[in-house]
């Protein structure tokens, strides 16, 4: 059993507060740089364009998430493109495909994008439903990957379990749920009665099952006394409201996302639920932030993802995210997402670790090359430092969440600085080559069963 001491001891050890992010030792950094320190490639470089091929929401609820990684994405391409391009060289083209076709026709896109297209790099993608389809495909068709999101943990725990060409930029799902965990735990105790409503899909599955893993060790004696599944993209959310409000949790995890928050929240307000029990949440602050009105309540536990909220760290703390905001704002007339962060960095990525072959090797770099860099990467990122492990290709950043609140500078609430909770990665995640699912264990992910044998123990 889990003593009151290590649970004392790791709840005190989250950084709360306005805090900066964590710097790390990277050369590289997303943005970009003054003309005086230019990248001078070696070589004869090609001046063929770099094609592109980016899927994810452009119609439809999720499109709060899609919409930001697609202007995220952009903005990179733009500035990267004023450089001259990748190597000064190869400017980006990037061919758009709507995530909301669904499974199949985004795999039939991909594929056509590679054999028709001949694009050099696959990116974009939000749901975990498609990662898990595409990662298998990308890797049978040698095309270089970078997924912004898609951030199931099944991708590389059963999908792609060994990748060379996939890799993904935002932090691995089970970590969503576990950081919202620990915010709950921090914030509410106490809270032993927990209720549930989550998206009835893979992801909705995760953040329910890796949430109460935590909690429960955290909060002994919690328990489930709840359950809410709604399907994705639904619209009438009173049939789960009054089953929650009648189960009477104390505590409610929600991972409700896009359009769907939205509409859950508007609908919640109207039966008093925020008044009835404390909300946690992975992904309320996910969308676009203006998609948020200031009807939304104070005091809710407001997740990103685990990975960006714009307002943090406060102005002066972190240059590479001031700069990013204020650049994003003036091109787009609206402040940043997750998306755009995961987005826009992960091109950044790839123009670091092509210039790093380049160094190496000479002339434009071949792929393996280039997958040989980004494997153990770091950069300094809007969202703070991001690495890429070698053992998955998944990428890495200290987790964040915190409470919202209403603020006159913004038309939509914000997290209360002094709420802000920063979690380390490495507290809340299995390390590099941790068994998976179906070796030695058969959890649902090697996340879950490290939290389960070796978390808090």
């Amino acid at each position: 059993m889990v003593t009151d001491v290590t649970r004392r001891n790791f709840l005190s050890s989250v950084a709360i507060g306005a805090a900066a992010v964590t710097a790390g030792q990277a050369t590289y950094f997303a943005g970009p740089r003054p003309a005086h320190a230019a990248f001078k490639a070696k070589g004869n470089i090609p001046d063929k364009p770099f094609k592109t091929g980016h899927i994810t929401f452009l119609t439809g609820p999720a499109n709060l998430l899609g919409e930001p990684g697609r202007k995220g994405h952009l903005m990179a391409a733009e500035e990267i493109n004023a450089e001259g391009g990748l190597l000064g060289k190869r400017k980006i083209e990037t061919i758009m495909a709507d995530e909301a076709a669904g499974t199949d026709a985004n795999v039939k896109e991909l594929r056509r994008m590679k054999l028709s297209e001949n694009i050099d790099l696959f990116t974009g993608v939000i749901s975990s439903g498609n990662t898990p389809a595409l990662g298998p495909v990308a890797e049978e068709l040698q095309v270089l990957t970078l997924f912004n999101d898609g951030c199931t943990d099944f991708l590389f725990d059963k999908a792609v379990p060994k990748p060379k060409y996939t890799f993904r930029v935002t932090n691995i799902q089970s970590a969503d749920g576990v950081t919202s965990a620990v915010g709950a735990a921090k914030a509410w105790p106490n809270a032993k009665r927990v209720g549930s409503i989550q998206p009835d899909y893979s992801y909705g599955r995760n953040v329910h099952e890796h949430f109460m893993l935590a909690f429960q060790k955290l909060v002994p004696g919690a328990t489930a006394v709840s359950e809410a599944w709604p399907k994705l993209g639904a619209t009438d959310f009173t049939p789960h409201i009054t089953k929650l409000l009648s189960d009477q949790p104390e505590l409610l995890i929600c991972g409700l996302w896009g359009g769907d928050y939205v509409a859950f929240y508007k609908q919640a307000l109207r039966y008093g639920l925020f008044d009835k029990m404390k909300v946690a949440t992975t992904l309320a602050f996910g969308g676009q932030p203006h998609a948020i009105g200031k009807d939304h309540p104070e005091g809710v536990l407001a997740g990103c993802h685990a990975n960006y909220f714009f307002t943090h760290p406060t102005k002066g703390r972190w240059p590479i995210n001031d700069s990013f905001v204020e650049r994003y704002y003036k091109r787009w007339n609206e402040y940043p997402s997750f998306e755009s962060d995961g987005a826009y960095t992960a091109l950044y990525l790839l123009k670091g670790a092509i210039e790093k072959a380049n160094l190496l090797v000479g002339g434009w770099p071949e792929d393996e090359v280039i997958i040989a860099m980004l494997e153990g990467m770091g950069m300094d990122a809007p969202a703070g430092y991001i690495y890429i492990r070698a053992d998955n290709h998944q990428g890495y950043k200290d987790t964040i969440i915190g409470m919202t609140k209403n603020d006159p500078k913004y038309e939509f609430p914000v997290w209360d600085p002094k709420s802000i909770m920063t979690i380390p990665i490495r507290d809340i995640t299995a390390p590099p080559n941790w068994p998976k699912p179906g070796t030695s264990h058969n959890e649902s992910t090697a996340a879950a069963n490290w939290l389960k044998t070796t978390w808090l123990t």
